[in-house]
């Protein structure tokens, strides 16, 4: 089985940095896209950003210049370094994974997902 577990959530005051980590038991790590979404409470589950397997990055308009996404394949690892940090940052952020040619905006097109760690950015 395929297990993803992310790690490095907790409460920061706005302006700081918080690193996120995503460990991965997944053999085929390197040719998969990670990506990072996240969900506040009552609101739909919302894209962050992904590393392609090729390395390339994309991010929501919201965290551009602030969030890094980067990957470790030796470690089947992928990593959200946050800094900046504002209150609307606040939420269950949450590590996925998939593959292929698709819409890396979607939720429905990752195949496994972590349970989450929550972040919480107070003002």
């Amino acid at each position: 089985q395929v297990q993803v577990l992310e790690s490095g959530g907790g409460l920061v005051q706005a302006g700081g940095s918080l690193r996120l980590s995503c460990a991965t038991s997944d053999r085929t790590f390197s040719a998969r896209h990670m990506a990072w979404f996240r969900q506040a409470p009552g609101k739909d589950r919302l894209f962050v950003g992904v590393i392609k397997s090729s390395g390339d990055t994309d991010y929501a308009d919201s965290v551009k210049g602030r969030f890094t996404i980067s990957r470790d394949n030796a470690k089947n690892t992928v990593s959200l370094q946050m800094n900046s940090l504002r209150p609307e940052d606040t939420a269950v952020y949450y590590c996925a994974a998939t593959w292929g040619d698709v819409d890396f905006y979607s939720v429905s097109a990752y195949a496994y997902w972590g349970q989450g760690t929550r972040v919480t950015v107070s003002s």
